[in-house]
């Protein structure tokens, strides 16, 4: 009978552990398009547009010369100021701006703090139950795999903190790309003016031209204008918002593993989580 109990109490444990592991789900990000970025694109050229038609010549306000000078001018001075690789990472992201990664900081916190509860009752081999739960993502699941591999809590932070870092680091030059063409297109802009104006000058001796001649001179400081103000400076910002997101998510999971790893109690983690959350998205997870 004396060998029956603590086997019996293992089994009862081991029960324990796996229904609070099934009980653990964890939100895979959801791709989605984000609506602000396309409608607010979308809005601002058929604003440009009405505008446009509303002085009753659409035409006067196309001029090939002028676009491939400030679009191609804009994308080929901006790639010089960066190495190739940052221009390959740099377009990558820039595409997926416009699908947005979905998943809520606050249930994210929720889900952490479903962890490391297991992790306090059942000790961090229960961790192994969860595996295809934290595969949904993979930052989660590298770290708590440093918690299951025997890494302790600074090496973890250390190891974490320099990931995050790099991808801080990576979304910065990306908005500096978005922000540096922001900065060449109006100078693209006044280069092809001047290049009108020298037109334009050669012609005086027919007056006729000056008008028409001055007005194509005037577009390419419109295309410059119209480029920076409406795609690439929301561009950049669109970048820096989401990066700031993104960070935040990576460092809840930093600070919910190396609160693990220190076998700290859950109450403490949820604190530490609610300093990083929003004020509009704190939790109240152990007095809800």
């Amino acid at each position: 009978m004396n060998d029956e109990a603590p086997a019996q109490a293992a089994t009862t444990a081991g029960a324990g552990a796996t229904r609070l592991a099934a009980a653990i789900k964890v939100s895979r990000p959801r791709k989605r398009f984000d609506i602000a970025t396309g409608a607010g694109l979308v809005l601002s050229i058929i604003l440009i547009t009405a505008a446009l038609l509303l002085t009753g010549n659409l035409k006067s306000f196309y001029d090939l010369p002028s676009v491939l000078m400030v679009v191609l001018g804009t994308f080929t001075i901006t790639a010089v100021s960066f190495s190739s690789d940052d221009l390959k990472k740099g377009i990558q992201i820039i595409r997926s701006s416009l699908v947005k990664s979905v998943r809520r900081p606050s249930t994210m916190a929720r889900q952490l703090l479903d962890i490391a509860v297991l992790v306090k009752s059942k000790g961090p081999l229960s961790l192994s139950q969860i595996e295809a739960e934290t595969k949904k993502d993979p930052f989660l699941f590298q770290a708590i795999n440093f918690i299951a591999d025997g890494y302790n809590a600074d090496e973890i932070s250390r190891i974490l903190t320099q990931d995050i870092e790099a991808l801080i680091d990576r979304h910065k030059r990306t908005a500096s790309i978005a922000r540096r063409a922001a900065e060449v297109a109006p100078a693209m802009g006044l280069v092809g003016t001047l290049v009108g104006l020298v037109q334009m000058l050669n012609q005086l001796d027919d007056p006729s031209t000056i008008g028409p001649s001055m007005a194509i001179a005037l577009l390419t400081t419109f295309y410059g204008a119209i480029m920076s103000t409406v795609f690439l400076m929301p561009l950049a910002n669109k970048l820096e918002r989401n990066s700031t997101e993104d960070v935040m998510i990576k460092d809840m999971i930093l600070a919910a593993v190396v609160s693990m790893a220190r076998q700290d109690h859950p109450r403490k983690l949820e604190h530490e989580l609610n300093m990083l959350l929003p004020p509009g998205e704190r939790i109240r997870y152990f007095s809800q």
